[in-house]
């Protein structure tokens, strides 16, 4: 059978249903015959225009909120790439024959993300069902038991968007709290004698999976040494962000004073057990030895730091894992393990939201990481930080909060 071209401009129009193409600034781009005809506008009237120039609230309503929820709804497709139902919208029209009058209207409408090579929306479909006949319907007969059921139906679906709103506003406020009080406690830190790290954190796209990870530099005993730390909660919000920090501080103190990585960790684990919310946290501790050019280190079921030596070859640092916290046997050792470096190599520590992918094998994903790594590896601190957040997630969007923290030895 030859192949045949599809004009997908024609399937666009001739689609049975009403929809629309906006920009991620909601202006218009295309809107297909059925969307037109619904709306009682003309392509002229719509294409190029901001879509509330168009289709603003009836002005003679103070009630009228439909502008307001769809606005959210696509402003939230933007933000997040993912598809966006909303509750059947009560969105008045004003009348194309008769300017100055509104017609009431009442419609189901869906939006869905058109997305970009680089992960990023580049176009909004809004897609529509008028169902204004359905609802006067039921008004024309409202001692029928369906219609009953149909004006129950749209009540309750009302009242769940106006739940959703308010439990997203609820959350967006724990969001900027918890952000707020992550970044009092992962200030960028300061020179460490001479050695000056590259520190990252990126929060999470979603507006709950924030603030559990955590980086930590301290300066320790001997003449040229310094432990490295990162972390990462299991809960996510300002609960997990509270818990952050204190196991961040009590593995800082704990560093000081422990006879290396493991007995750091052993600590912390301890510590970790009256604090609640710390369950199953991984973290790895490594302490970094200039005069010996060697690291040590030790893993609570973290995933492993990675050494980016001078020709590009990387290095994970995996042979001393154990379970997270509170979740292994008391009075038993945890492992350590050591390595040497030459001068000039890099030393990258992470959390999982920098390389992990649902769909994907945790091998593969580092895997990716150590080419990322190699490809970048003439790079300094700094800007190789920015180039793995680029790499490594898409669209620079993180659906778990990452840290990072990157030290050349």
């Amino acid at each position: 059978m030859a192949d045949t071209a599809i004009d997908y401009a024609a399937v666009f129009q001739a689609l049975p249903g009403m929809v629309a193409l906006l920009t991620p600034e909601l202006v218009y781009t295309d809107a297909n015959e059925e969307f037109l005809r619904m709306s009682g506008r003309t392509r002229e009237q719509v294409v190029g225009r901001y879509l509330f120039d168009v289709f603003p609230d009836n002005p003679t309503d103070p009630s009228a909120n439909g502008m307001r929820y769809l606005a959210a709804s696509l402003y939230r497709v933007v933000e997040t790439g993912e598809r966006d139902a909303m509750a059947l919208q009560r969105y008045d029209v004003e009348s194309a024959q008769r300017p100055g009058e509104w017609e009431e209207r009442y419609w189901s409408p869906v939006n869905a993300p058109v997305l970009g090579p680089d992960g990023k929306v580049v176009l909004l479909i809004h897609k529509v069902e008028e169902v204004t006949e359905l609802i006067r319907a039921r008004e024309r007969s409202p001692g029928d038991r369906t219609s009953v059921l149909e004006g129950e139906l749209y009540s309750r679906a009302r009242e769940l968007q106006e739940v959703n709103e308010r439990l997203r506003e609820a959350h967006a406020h724990e969001r900027e709290v918890a952000l707020a009080l992550q970044k009092a406690m992962l200030p960028a830190p300061n020179p460490i004698g001479h050695h000056r790290a590259a520190v990252r954190y990126q929060p999470a796209t979603d507006t709950l999976n924030v603030c559990g990870d955590w980086y930590d530099l301290v300066d320790l005993s001997g003449v040229d040494r310094i432990g490295i730390a990162v972390g990462d909660v299991v809960g996510h919000g300002l609960a997990a962000a509270c818990v952050m920090g204190k196991l961040r501080s009590a593995l800082s103190a704990a560093s000081l004073v422990a006879d290396g990585p493991a007995q750091a960790l052993d600590a912390l684990g301890l510590y970790a057990r009256s604090v609640d919310g710390a369950e199953n946290t991984t973290a790895v501790q490594t302490c970094v030895d200039w005069d010996t050019h060697t690291i040590t280190y030790s893993s609570a079921g973290h995933l492993p730091p990675a050494l980016l030596c001078r020709d590009g070859k990387v290095v994970f640092l995996d042979q001393a894992t154990d379970p997270p916290l509170g979740a292994r046997p008391e009075h038993t050792p945890r492992p350590e393990a050591t390595l040497g470096f030459t001068e000039g190599d890099m030393l990258v520590l992470y959390t999982d939201g920098l390389i992990e992918r649902r769909d994907e094998d945790i091998d593969r994903s580092l895997a990716r990481l150590a080419d990322a790594l190699t490809r970048h590896r003439r790079s300094t601190p700094e800007p190789l930080a920015d180039a793995l957040l680029l790499d490594l997630l898409p669209g620079g969007r993180a659906t778990d909060d990452a840290a990072l923290v990157i030290i050349r030895l």
